[in-house]
């Protein structure tokens, strides 16, 4: 138990030191170049956390329910070269888009930004195997202290050229690529035992598409919000404000996104043991969890939702308590989503993440489109429906009978 708590704390202040600094960094090249000049590495700091959602997250919990399916890395050793090929291929492709379309991402026409793109892909790719093969092993310390140490790089090298004079914006995007030095600090993650049982017909990359698909429209609907008021003509004052709203309620989230790396492998272990009583208690456990905090968010969003706003973002960012509420909610369903799509992959159904995610996104659509009620609190609104949706349909999936396999369990 006091291992456990260790481990928890670890995780917990790594996530919550590596969340802060994640914003520090975008505030020194903020003001550094100034906001015009910044534009080109706020486009690759938002792509970053989309390829953190498509290939880190993915990889990570990948070779986590691996090592635990097959008990050792076996399985992982002899994937691991496809999975490579695919991730050159998406930053090879990622690079020709964003080369294509660079006047209109990075109002340039230079290439530097395009190739920073193609990097940071592969660099999620390679932190993402860093971050699995250290909590296949359990090294959960390890994994807190990576993530501290990736955005810790990008701070003190973006310092390092704001004291220096620098304002060439190619220069802070490559800070950001610098983070995932970070990985050399383990090298030991790139030698993969022998151990365990090797594949049994499951395909990674399937494994991956579908995880990955999932994460990125979980993302979309978690910070898209301000873009879709946008399009749909809300102000300027309207946007900025969602944008705080959603920041604000989004930190423990960004907290449970590094503190979830224990459950991979634990959830996986009951699933290949067939301990159905204790996976059962785990989704009731689940659904206790999401309506108690889902209960306590909506009183702390209505009641200090508004003054917290002003508090953290200035007394002109305003949003109603009837929608910080809303906002409120909507972050701990995201949570409980996240945790219940690791009981999903415990399962080997990864690819059932994107079937039903996209099919969450309907009740919200809809909503946006036919409801008579203004559009700031239409996006709010829609925000909520698709994570409710995605609980439901998400906890259903994995409520699931096993389907039993001949992977052999780790060890517990």
């Amino acid at each position: 138990m006091r291992n456990k708590l260790r481990h928890t704390s670890a995780l917990a202040f790594g996530s919550a030191v590596s969340g802060l600094l994640a914003y520090v960094f975008f505030a020194l090249v903020t003001r550094a170049l100034g906001s015009t000049a910044a534009a080109p590495v706020a486009v690759l700091w938002t792509y970053w956390s989309f390829a953190g959602a498509a290939l880190t997250f993915p990889l990570q919990h990948w070779i986590a329910r691996s090592v635990s399916a097959h008990g050792g890395e076996r399985s992982v050793r002899e994937a691991l070269p496809g999975v490579a090929r695919l991730s050159l291929v998406l930053a090879l492709l990622t690079t020709a888009i964003s080369w294509v379309a660079r006047d209109q991402l990075f109002h340039q026409g230079q290439t530097w930004f395009p190739l920073l793109v193609g990097a940071v892909t592969l660099g999620a790719a390679v932190i993402g195997m860093v971050r699995g093969v250290l909590t296949g092993r359990r090294r959960f310390a390890a994994v807190g202290a990576g993530l501290v140490a990736e955005n810790g790089v990008r701070c003190l090298s973006a310092l390092a050229l704001w004291l220096a004079g620098v304002d060439n914006p190619v220069a802070y995007g490559l800070c950001l690529l610098a983070g995932y030095a970070a990985a050399a600090v383990w090298p030991s993650t790139f030698r993969l035992a022998r151990t365990g049982t090797g594949g049994d017909g499951e395909s990674p990359l399937a494994f991956l598409g579908g995880t990955g698909g999932a994460q990125v429209i979980g993302q979309a609907v978690l910070t898209g919000g301000p873009v879709v008021l946008v399009l749909a003509g809300g102000t300027a004052t309207e946007v900025t404000a969602l944008f705080a709203g959603l920041a604000l309620f989004r930190a423990p989230y960004t907290l449970a996104l590094g503190l979830v790396a224990q459950l991979t492998g634990w959830l996986t272990r009951l699933v290949v043991a067939e301990r159905d009583e204790e996976l059962r208690r785990v989704r009731r456990g689940i659904v206790v969890l999401t309506v108690v905090g889902s209960a306590g968010a909506a009183v702390v969003g209505a009641l200090a939702g508004p003054w917290l706003l002003k508090l953290v973002f200035g007394s002109d960012v305003t949003l109603p308590a009837s929608l910080t509420l809303l906002l409120a909610v909507a972050s701990t369903v995201a949570m409980a989503n996240l945790v219940v799509t690791l009981l999903v992959i415990a399962h080997g159904r990864a690819l059932a993440l994107a079937r039903w995610w996209a099919v969450a996104l309907v009740p919200g659509v809809v909503f946006f489109v036919l409801a008579q009620v203004p559009v700031l609190d239409r996006t709010c609104w829609a925000f909520l429906l698709v994570e409710v949706a995605a609980f439901g349909l998400l906890l259903r999936e994995g409520s699931r009978p096993v389907a039993r396999t001949a992977t052999a369990p780790a060890t517990s």
